[in-house]
């Protein structure tokens, strides 16, 4: 994996292993890792749909 692409990963497994633990979150709190969350999952998104020809949902078979 290029360095880049390890840098990415690095970050959403980061942010997920950062989530608010349920007794203590609070509205505000969970508010704003999740959205943290949500942009590095973009960002992680965009790098497989640069790097990776073959991901995303136009290259998988339909499920009947």
């Amino acid at each position: 994996m290029r360095d880049d692409g390890f840098a990415v990963l690095k970050a959403l497994a980061s942010e997920l292993q950062g989530a608010p633990f349920p007794k203590t979150v609070t509205k505000e709190l969970y508010a704003i890792w999740y959205e943290h969350a949500q942009r590095i999952a973009q960002d992680a998104l965009e790098y497989l749909a640069e790097n990776a020809p073959d991901y995303g949902p136009e290259t998988q078979e339909p499920d009947l």
